[in-house]
């Protein structure tokens, strides 16, 4: 009995990654970091009923840099599986499904997401500003 010695199945050095598949992996890896993030957001909560010793350590950690870089990945992440998940809903009804409609909404979500992040950081900011 001969034997080929090529893979059963394709795998990450034989198969090219497509934006499909690769906006696929990041909307399972953004619904993981919305679980993480939101231990940060329980965190919180638990410190404004502590008092305000324990909200004031929280709050110096969300205002350090590492803290806002988390809060950036978790907001965006929120809007990425948001706009993904509207995407799949219309997925349920059938359409999209042609590569041409399915790369345009792929970066459309994309697209929209870093805008709706964008936005939320600026407008966040400007309140901050303007209190």
């Amino acid at each position: 009995m001969a034997t080929d010695n090529r893979p059963l199945s394709p795998h990450l050095q034989v198969y090219r990654p497509q934006l499909t598949s690769v906006l696929s992996i990041l909307h399972r890896a953004t619904g993981i970091l919305l679980t993480i993030g939101t231990l940060l957001l329980v965190w919180w909560l638990i410190a404004v009923a502590a008092g305000p010793t324990a909200f004031d350590t929280v709050q110096n950690f969300i205002g350090s840099i590492i803290g806002q870089i988390l809060l950036l990945g978790w907001c965006f992440a929120f809007y990425y599986h948001m706009c993904n998940g509207i995407r799949h809903l219309v997925w349920d009804t059938g359409r999209g499904f042609e590569l041409t409609a399915a790369y345009t909404s792929g970066w459309l979500v994309v697209a929209a997401s870093v805008a709706l992040t964008a936005f939320s950081w600026i407008a966040g900011y400007a309140t901050l500003r303007g209190l």
